[in-house]
């Protein structure tokens, strides 16, 4: 056994080295890096925790089994325990030897995302209560995969930052929404099969931008659909969603993927903000009510649009209202048609008992 500053260098059993979960799916050419390793040795070792869990060199492990090595040096990181430096360390070894293929990068990223913010609310919470620390590895983390220094950006950025060496976040944001889609059993298996197509195809080279604004386009009208056909939410909501799924099938073939996407978002937050027509109560909950009107107003009221259609061009007002006007003009016709329903049946209800 030998050692050196932040390891320990011993043998150990191949079979006592446990891999778990990584985030690589594909290891690529090993016969080539057994060739290598046969011809030279072991060039870089393998790197695992004390309790024997892999930290980098998975590739390295799966070549020397298929050389039939039972025991090979490993260095031994006592400072690399905790789960944020395990994936950190993980990513090192997968850019140094063979890049994370762009999914396998944005799965990375996500949970590298989630631990950061973890962390980040942890240290929040120490200094609030204020807390004493030991030092710089009070924390269990190694120092060379420590998060980036304070000011460097929210989790979105570090977790970039720390996975490709890059700033920007969107490419990675926008494969893990294109592996939401996959992974929604809500969506049709037409748009998931689309999206399992697109993330395969992002792993050959092809570009992220097209395919995540086409399909975040069809997810988006897909909400609106699901939100039209769903029984539990209100008239108004159920209304505007369907208007608006159907303006945008019908302009999806003369717009951008972009403007139609930036189109079906607005047209989702309209539905769901769409205000919900008051259901008809009974005359006695009524009784008092602060926020109702008289009878005499609902006369005026419905005198003073008698045959109000007549007074309007058709045309002008396709051409010229809103999506908004529209789909508030839709909830009040659906209200004003519940609220008849429900006093139509009332009014035979009472005759009924009268007689």
């Amino acid at each position: 056994m030998t050692t050196s500053q932040g390891h320990i260098e011993l043998e150990r059993a191949l079979d006592s080295i446990r891999v778990g979960a990584r985030h690589r799916t594909d290891f690529g050419d090993i016969d080539a890096l057994a060739a290598s390793i046969e011809r030279q040795g072991l060039l870089q070792p393998i790197t695992v925790t004390p309790d024997g869990d892999l930290v980098c060199g998975a590739r390295r492990l799966a070549a020397l089994r298929q050389l039939g090595v039972r025991t090979v040096n490993v260095w031994v990181r006592s400072g690399i325990s905790d789960e944020l430096a395990r994936l950190l360390a993980e990513q090192d070894d997968n850019t140094l030897h063979k890049p994370l293929a762009p999914t396998e990068s944005a799965a990375l990223y996500r949970e590298v995302k989630a631990l950061l913010a973890e962390e980040a609310q942890r240290r929040q919470e120490a200094s609030r209560f204020q807390r004493g620390t030991n030092g710089a590895g009070s924390d269990g983390a190694a120092s060379d995969a420590a998060p980036l220094a304070r000011g460097a950006g929210d989790s979105r950025t570090q977790a970039a930052m720390l996975v490709t060496g890059k700033r920007s976040y969107d490419t990675l944001e926008r494969i893990g929404r294109l592996q939401r889609i996959v992974d929604d059993e809500d969506a049709t298996e037409s748009l998931r099969s689309s999206a399992a197509t697109a993330l395969t195809a992002i792993d050959g080279g092809a570009t992220v931008k097209p395919a995540f604004r086409t399909l975040s386009a069809q997810y988006s009208v897909e909400d609106l659909e699901r939100l039209a056909a769903d029984a539990a939410e209100a008239a108004s909501a159920r209304t505007s969603a369907a208007a608006s799924a159907a303006h945008l099938h019908a302009v999806e073939s003369t717009v951008s993927a972009e403007e139609l996407q930036q189109l079906a978002i607005e047209a989702l937050a309209r539905a769901k903000a769409a205000p919900k027509s008051k259901r008809s109560r009974s005359a006695s909950s009524r009784t008092g009510s602060a926020d109702t009107l008289p009878v005499r107003a609902f006369v005026f009221q419905w005198t003073d649009l008698h045959e109000w259609w007549l007074r309007y061009d058709r045309e002008e007002i396709a051409a010229e209202l809103s999506d908004e006007q529209w789909a508030q003009f839709e909830a009040t016709v659906t209200g004003s048609v519940e609220f008849a329903d429900a006093v139509r049946e009332l009014r035979t209800t009472s005759r009924a008992v009268a007689r």
